[in-house]
């Protein structure tokens, strides 16, 4: 499996992404304490941007493995408005969380790699994801060709990435900007 460049990958990449470590030994140790307030930032943000949108959402905040999960749910099962901050294919959710991670920038001058996820979307994206990775394997098994997959976020591509590796070959990204996407393949490359 073939790991991507934190600059591009903020999610996949190490918490010491822009930083040097020489500098401030602290700096890339994601403290509870940093996490904590990275959420409640995000949070407030978003919060402001559901009132300005006039749309119902209750925010968890949850810190887990050194990262901060936002989660935005409807209330009382209304998800309707919700939908529409989540987008085809979730390209308002990215742009949504590299919002909610530049508030974070701006109020603490730190890199977040919080992780944003609106009405389950990314879970239900998530278990997509692991069954094109399982028909890709199969596919190269089958064929012995590598198989180039459809253009993908990083936070995708980290997933199937992960999930070839699991099943015992090879995956690596290809191309540049909204075309990037991942081949997989028997050998590394």
């Amino acid at each position: 499996m073939t790991t991507e460049p934190a600059a591009e990958t903020p999610e996949s990449g190490s918490e010491t992404a822009g930083i040097d470590p020489a500098a401030d030994p602290q700096a890339g140790v994601a403290r509870p304490g940093r996490l904590e307030e990275e959420g409640d930032v995000a949070a407030d943000y978003l919060e402001e941007l559901l009132d300005i949108a006039d749309i119902d959402g209750d925010i968890d905040i949850e810190v887990r493995n050194g990262r901060t999960y936002i989660s935005i749910v409807a209330e009382e099962g209304d998800a309707g408005g919700l939908q529409h901050l989540v987008g085809k294919d979730g390209e308002v959710l990215e742009a949504l969380q590299e919002l909610a991670r530049l508030s974070v920038l701006t109020a603490t001058d730190s890199r977040s790699r919080l992780v944003l996820d609106i009405t389950g979307y990314r879970q239900g994206r998530s278990a997509e994801l692991q069954v094109i990775a399982e028909k890709a394997v199969a596919q190269v098994r089958e064929s012995g060709q590598e198989i180039a997959l459809g253009p993908m976020s990083a936070y995708e591509r980290k997933i199937v990435h992960d999930a070839v590796a699991d099943l015992g070959l090879f995956s690596e990204s290809e191309g540049e900007g909204a075309a990037r996407h991942i081949v997989v393949s028997h050998s590394e490359a």
